[in-house]
């Protein structure tokens, strides 16, 4: 009787044991992970470049990636811009789920030609306080060195390391819609 008792009761046991003392140490995420009930769309007082108000709440029910920074787009923050782009286009059939972001945190002139080349892009300026009190960075980083990933319900999910490697930027963003049933 007590041995049945002992087969029955190993797998909670064994359950226990692996969750209390056992901690897993390993990730398989890339991005950062950030809590998402302290960190809501705020609001941004945001406008298109044509000078009309849209905040990110417009974009409720799609998956971001966003990225801020100031207008003059230097080669680091192109190169992000153009990550986004990809990551956007390697996700296929689910592509439409995704919405791309640019916060624009100053009233620098953007580039003609950058704003033709990576069209479907939101460009919103946005205020620069509201902005760095929103998106948090890493220890010694800038808000500009990151993209971020809002989720569909209006959270701040997910931060990417500073010059992100795009295959593991895309496995992040695969699981995220693979798991998510809205967006």
């Amino acid at each position: 009787m007590l041995a049945i008792m002992a087969v029955c009761a190993s797998p909670v046991i064994a359950s226990y044991f692996t969750y209390y003392v056992i901690k897993p140490t390993s990730r398989s995420n890339y991005g950062a992970l950030i809590d998402p009930r302290q960190h809501p769309i705020p609001p941004l007082s945001s406008t298109t470049l044509a000078g009309q108000p849209e905040g990110l709440d417009a974009y409720k029910g799609k998956w971001l990636m966003v990225k801020a920074g100031g207008g003059a787009c230097a080669e680091a923050c192109q190169k992000q811009l153009y990550t986004m782009r990809q990551e956007r286009l390697m996700q296929g059939k689910e592509m439409d789920r995704i919405e791309r972001v640019w916060l624009i945190t100053d009233r620098e002139q953007i580039d003609t030609m950058l704003i033709r080349e990576y069209d479907g892009m939101h460009m919103l300026h946005a205020d620069p306080a509201a902005v760095a009190k929103w998106l948090p960075v890493e220890e010694g980083g800038k808000i500009e060195d990151h993209i971020y990933i809002v989720d569909p319900l209006g959270n701040l999910m997910m931060r990417f390391p500073a010059d992100p490697a795009p295959q593991k930027m895309y496995k992040d963003v695969k699981k995220l819609l693979a798991a998510s049933a809205i967006g």
